[in-house]
C-alpha cells in the first residue's frame, strides 16, 4: 500500500486524511467523554447523513456542483448542534433530551431524502461506511482547514474547556462565559463529525471519538496523558484499519473501530495485570 500511495493521488488523500481524522477526533472526543456526552456524536452523524443525502439529491436531480455531499454534511451537522443548544436551554431539567430529539430528526430527514433519491448507491455506501478511495483532493483540503481550526481553537480555549468539562458552576463563577465555550465547542464536534465520515462513516464515527479516549482512560495517570494517549491510540486505529480495509477490500470504517476495540481490549487487560502485580507485591 505505501508504494500506492506514492503513486496515487486518491489514496495519499486518504491516508493524509485518517492521519488528520486521528489527530482531532479522538482529541475533541476526550472532552466530549470527560462531559458526558459521548452521545451527541451518534446525533449529529445521523444528522450529518441527512446532510449528506441532500447533497446526493441535489447532485441527482438537479446537477448540483455547489452543494456537495461532504459540504451539505457539514452544514447540517452544524445546525443539528445549534438546535441542540437551543433545546437545551428548552429543557434544562432535562437537557440530555435534545440529543435523542435531534437524533430522530436526523434519521427521519435521512430517509425522505435517501427516498428522493431513489434510494442507495455506491457512493451513499461510502459515506455511511467510509472508503479507501473517496477521498477527493478538494476533500482533503476541507477537512485539513477543519483540522487546523479545531486543533487552534483548542489550543487557545484549552483552560476553559478544561474547566467547564469538570465543573460548569465554578466555570461561570470564574468568569468563563459557559455558553459561548459551550457553543464553540458543539459547532467543532459538529465539523470533527462531518470531516471524519470519508474516512469512517456515519454509522462508526461516534466509535472513533470515544473508544480511543476509553482506552486512554485505562492507562493514564491525568487529562493531558489521556489526550495524548488518545491520539495515538486514534492514528494507530486508523493507519492499521486503512492498511487492513485496503488489503481486503472492505470499508475501513469497520476494520478501524474493530482495531479500536483490540486496543481497548488491550489497555483493560494491561490495566488488570498491572493492578494484580501490585497487589501481590503489597501482600508479599
Amino acid at each position: 500500500m505505501l508504494a500506492d500511495i506514492i503513486e496515487y493521488d486518491f489514496l495519499r488523500n486518504t491516508f493524509l486524511t485518517g492521519l488528520l481524522i486521528g489527530i482531532i477526533a479522538p482529541l475533541l472526543g476526550t472532552f466530549i467523554v470527560v462531559r458526558r456526552l459521548s452521545l451527541i456524536a451518534d446525533a449529529l452523524s445521523h444528522v450529518t447523513l441527512a446532510g449528506i443525502a441532500f447533497g446526493l439529491l441535489l447532485e441527482k436531480k438537479f446537477a448540483a456542483t455547489i452543494v456537495t455531499p461532504l459540504y451539505g454534511g457539514m452544514a447540517f451537522s452544524v445546525i443539528g448542534s445549534i438546535f441542540i443548544e437551543k433545546l437545551r436551554g428548552v429543557y434544562k431539567a432535562y437537557e440530555e433530551l435534545a440529543i435523542p430529539i435531534i437524533l430522530s430528526g436526523g434519521v427521519g430527514l435521512s430517509l425522505i431524502f435517501i427516498s428522493l433519491a431513489d434510494g442507495f448507491n455506491t457512493e451513499l455506501f461510502n459515506f455511511l461506511f467510509g472508503s479507501v478511495s473517496a477521498v477527493s483532493q478538494k476533500d482533503f483540503l476541507s477537512i485539513l482547514g477543519i483540522s487546523i481550526f479545531v486543533i487552534i481553537v483548542i489550543f487557545l480555549f484549552y483552560k476553559e474547556l478544561f474547566t467547564l468539562s469538570f465543573d460548569e458552576e465554578h466555570a461561570s463563577v470564574s468568569g468563563i462565559h459557559a455558553k459561548r465555550i459551550h457553543f464553540l465547542f458543539i459547532i467543532l464536534t459538529a465539523l470533527v463529525i462531518a470531516a471524519s465520515i470519508r474516512i469512517v462513516g456515519v454509522l462508526l464515527v461516534s466509535a472513533l471519538m470515544t473508544l480511543p479516549v476509553a482506552s486512554a482512560m485505562r492507562l493514564a495517570r491525568g487529562f493531558k496523558q489521556t489526550i495524548i494517549l488518545s491520539v495515538i491510540f486514534g492514528e494507530l486505529a486508523v493507519v492499521l484499519g486503512l492498511f487492513s480495509g485496503y488489503y481486503f477490500s472492505i470499508p475501513p470504517g469497520g476494520t478501524i473501530v474493530l482495531v479500536s476495540i483490540i486496543i481497548l481490549l488491550l489497555s483493560i487487560s494491561a490495566k488488570r495485570f498491572t493492578f494484580n502485580s501490585k497487589r501481590e507485591r503489597e501482600s508479599a
